[in-house]
């Protein structure tokens, strides 16, 4: 008779083991770090079968064509499409618009293929009013309602659909699992249960997932690397673009965005966002031309930026669109290597449009922003701006300027100023070699 598995368990913080389980450690004194552990016998290593290997070029003999939607903006950011048999989970905020989003990829691709729209959130006649609401009457798209992970894998497993959505793997619960729904064990074995099912009759998978407060993927991080292709969908619930991101992507490229705006029949590509954002935008202090990326897509934004006197001991630093940390360290930056004074100022800083920058390309934008709104001196209307500057103020070089540049000849702009760039120089291309000469070229009374 062969022997079972034994089990002892380890304290997670200081590597203490015991045969029996408990609530403290017996070792380090922590609370609710035992775990579990099972010690493999050797005659485990009898039981598996060997594997059967194929050549790599028969892999690619089957005919397997990704499910394509309507909506090119998401099958960019998808690298073509849904692969069948993948897993695709997708983040967002609660009313961004993830559910409305998957509902017109889902419609769309039911044209062509066999959809099943799984809710865990709300019932069937609630899916069905907001399918109403975005103007959907196609009958091939087919709705259900579960929080059972071994239902939904059941009827994954009947092989009767291509894609299947389940919004959202917080609402999934597996038997055999105590714990509440949305709680780490729970997500982690539902979306092994669904990821399997998925992946042994061919059938895309989409996932809805939460984000946390702080803007992370709710769940274990174990959730990111089971699943293949992880989008999330960022932007201002309340106006504004929403921006669709490729986090992973095991099927193409993780460069590419789309950009979408919310309006009463659904999410819409927008066609072109930079005249969009730059349409209400008046020239005065404090305001900023970035020619930024999205992907591999240039993009312009406006930087603004206030600076007032602070009424207070300590000065208020404020962002919108931009990360805290960054703004704070340009500030630093340009008190110590230029004559502004900015110890006793509140700095606010917005990025005009729900657009979020990550790119190190719109420091020198931020920067030339600030300086603006202290002195009360204006950059050129027909100016753009984008480099990344260093804690010597040194302007850095970016990629893509051709691209920058040609975006923002697309809306009128004749005057580019950036970092030193080889090759052959662009009439209306200013080099700059730090921040200080960009201020005081560039930067003047109107």
């Amino acid at each position: 008779m062969a022997k079972k598995d034994a089990a002892k368990y380890v304290c997670n913080q200081c590597g203490a083991a015991s045969g029996t389980w408990s609530g403290r450690c017996h070792a380090c004194g922590e609370w609710n770090s035992v775990e579990e552990r099972i010690v493999i016998n050797d005659d485990r290593l009898q039981k598996g079968q060997p594997l059967k290997s194929t050549r790599l070029k028969d892999t690619l003999k089957t005919d397997n064509p990704r499910l394509v939607s309507d909506m090119s903006e998401v099958d960019t950011v998808l690298g073509g499409g849904l692969v069948r048999g993948s897993v695709t989970l997708i983040a967002g905020q609660p009313g961004i618009g993830k559910s409305t989003l998957l509902m017109q990829v889902s419609h769309a691709i039911s044209k062509n293929a066999r959809v099943l729209y799984v809710s865990g959130e709300e019932s069937g006649h609630q899916v069905g009013m907001r399918a109403k609401r975005l103007g959907m009457h196609q009958d091939t798209l087919l709705i259900t309602t579960s929080t059972s992970a071994d239902d939904v894998s059941a009827t994954i497993m009947s092989g009767d659909y291509d894609l299947v959505v389940v919004d959202s793997i917080q609402t999934m619960t597996v038997d055999g699992v105590t714990s509440a729904a949305g709680s780490a064990s729970q997500i982690t074995n539902s979306t092994h249960v669904l990821s399997a099912a998925a992946k042994h009759v061919n059938t895309a998978l989409l996932l809805v997932g939460h984000v946390t407060k702080e803007g992370s993927i709710a769940g274990p991080k174990l959730l990111e690397h089971v699943v293949d292709v992880v989008l999330q969908l960022e932007g201002d619930r309340y106006g504004g673009f929403k921006v669709l991101r490729a986090i992973k992507n095991r099927y193409g490229s993780t460069t590419e965005a789309g950009i979408f705006e919310m309006t009463e029949t659904g999410m819409h590509p927008v066609d072109n966002p930079s005249a969009a954002l730059l349409a209400e935008r008046q020239v005065t202090d404090g305001s900023i031309v970035l020619a930024t990326l999205e992907g591999t897509r240039p993009l312009l934004v406006e930087v603004q930026a206030l600076v007032n006197k602070t009424s207070y001991g300590y000065p208020k630093r404020a962002a919108s669109g931009v990360d805290l940390n960054r703004i704070n360290l340009l500030v630093a930056m340009l008190e110590r290597r230029t004559k502004l004074q900015l110890a006793d100022q509140d700095i606010y800083v917005n990025i005009v449009g729900g657009i979020k920058l990550v790119e190190p390309a719109a420091d020198l934008a931020i920067v030339m922003a600030i300086a603006s709104a202290s002195r009360g001196f204006q950059l050129k209307q027909n100016a753009v701006v984008f480099g990344e500057v260093g804690l010597s103020g040194e302007v850095r070089h970016v990629p893509f300027i051709d691209k920058r540049i040609a975006e923002a000849k697309k809306l009128g702009f004749n005057e580019f100023i950036g970092p030193h760039a080889k090759g052959k120089q662009v009439k209306g291309y200013h080099v700059v070699y730090d921040a200080k000469e960009a201020l005081n070229k560039y930067l003047s009374k109107e």
